[in-house]
């Protein structure tokens, strides 16, 4: 079965890779706004499906897989998406400063007319951060596109002491979920 990314992020590829798996990548444009009303897993949910949607739109025949997904942090209800900037970043820092909060990833599978997905969520803890830590951390850059301003597998992995669920998932592809879908997809009968 030929597998298609539709995402452009280098994590995504790295766990992907890093799991055995053979892909291409075809990373789509989508809206990525927030809808009115819209719940956070209702929210990377949509996303996923539109990514694989638009993916595969794009690519010849249908003798592939299309893999969407998309990532992000909720903190007391609040969706925190990727910072436009320094002060954006500080402030989200801020927010997860001492808390919990959770990683959502949408995931969307995608063979000729069948779509599967699920919600993955993963809790995590962040230590309490000082004005010290927050700008060290935004100095760095490597909050640039992640979303909630932080990489759990780059320097910010000091800042958090646990996580509850998917580790992969919050670096932004829980890769059981994936595998556990590609099954679902390899016992579907392709219809184009």
């Amino acid at each position: 079965m030929r597998i298609i990314l539709a995402s452009a992020s280098p994590r995504r590829a790295e766990l992907l890779r890093a799991a055995g798996c053979d892909f291409e990548i075809a990373a789509p444009h989508v809206d990525e706004s927030i809808r009115d009303g819209e719940s956070p897993d209702r929210y990377v949910r949509r996303l996923a499906a539109d990514k694989s949607a638009a993916a595969m739109a794009r690519l010849p025949g249908r003798d592939y897989v299309v893999i969407g997904a998309d990532t992000t942090v909720v903190v007391a209800g609040e969706t925190l998406g990727k910072p436009l900037d320094d002060r954006e970043a500080s402030a989200m820092l801020r927010r997860l400063s001492g808390r919990r909060h959770t990683v959502l990833t949408g995931v969307s599978l995608r063979r000729a007319t069948h779509e599967l997905g699920r919600v993955e969520a993963t809790a995590v803890e962040f230590s309490a951060l000082s004005e010290d830590d927050i700008a060290w951390y935004v100095a760095s850059g490597e909050w640039r596109d992640k979303a909630g301003a932080y990489a759990i597998q780059g320097l910010a992995s000091r800042f958090i002491p646990r996580i509850d669920g998917s580790y992969s998932n919050v670096v932004g592809l829980p890769i059981a979920c994936v595998f556990e879908l590609l099954a679902g997809m390899a016992g579907l009968k392709s219809t184009g």
